[in-house]
């Protein structure tokens, strides 16, 4: 059991097909190599792939938790999450996508308050929608990562998020550019789009020639393959969070 509250990161994107979902489960991996207890939290109801990827599918998820929380059938949350490793446990999304509409975002907060305390990083992957569920997710965390592309839908809509941040004078987000994808535009011309500087950048060595294989098996990227280049990005990010 965690001492301190645990510290909420949440992987999200402003267009869907990114890799966001690679990124959270290599920082995942990266957090249970350090030995920090990790709450991994798939909200995104709808289409979620943390459970399938990680082999860890279970009648138990996000939406079963919030249906008993409803009907006063709640007792541990621990009953809610499936164990991947020693220090991996996984709240999943709905089964069914029809019941995404079913989660409410203030029982979120709830089930937020339940993790804090008992794990030392609550690590959240969430979809691209402008969804109630998203913004609560966003005002409780305390290190968003936006997993983009240089494609020039991916730019726009990431350039609204900056403007809305900074409306709100808040920074506590990063940009992440994935170079498994096709590069269309330079980091200059990136810059220029954006106004502002990318954080960081995957290479195109991220997408390693092994990982459905990975996938297939329920690994990790980054258990399976710390030497990855855009491992070694992914941590140096993450040693700069924890701090």
């Amino acid at each position: 059991m965690a001492l301190d509250k645990a510290k909420i990161i949440t992987v999200t994107s402003v267009k869907g097909g990114t890799g966001k979902t690679t990124v959270a489960l290599s920082l995942a991996g990266l957090l249970s190599k350090k030995k920090l207890k990790v709450a991994l939290l798939d909200l995104d109801l709808s289409g979620g792939a943390i459970a399938t990827s990680l082999n860890t599918v279970t009648n138990q998820s996000i939406h079963s938790l919030v249906n008993d929380m409803m009907n006063n059938r709640f007792d541990q949350i621990e009953k809610y999450l499936v164990k991947y490793d020693d220090y991996i446990d996984v709240l999943a999304a709905p089964n069914d996508p029809r019941d995404a509409l079913k989660v409410h975002p203030k029982l979120l907060e709830t089930i937020l308050r339940h993790l804090e305390y008992q794990y030392d990083i609550i690590l959240i992957d969430t979809n691209n929608a402008t969804s109630e569920i998203n913004l609560v997710t966003f005002d409780s965390s305390d290190e968003i990562i936006y997993v983009i592309t240089d494609d020039i839908i991916d730019l726009k809509n990431m350039k609204s998020m900056i403007a809305i941040y900074d409306d709100m004078n808040l920074d506590k987000y990063k940009i992440i550019l994935n170079e498994t994808f096709e590069r269309k535009y330079n980091n200059l011309e990136i810059k220029n789009a954006l106004g502002r500087n990318i954080d960081y950048i995957l290479p195109k060595s991220f997408y390693d020639k092994d990982y459905q294989r990975y996938i297939m098996d329920g690994k990790i990227l980054s258990i399976e393959r710390p030497d990855n280049k855009g491992i070694m990005v992914l941590e140096d990010m993450l040693n700069k969070i924890l701090k």
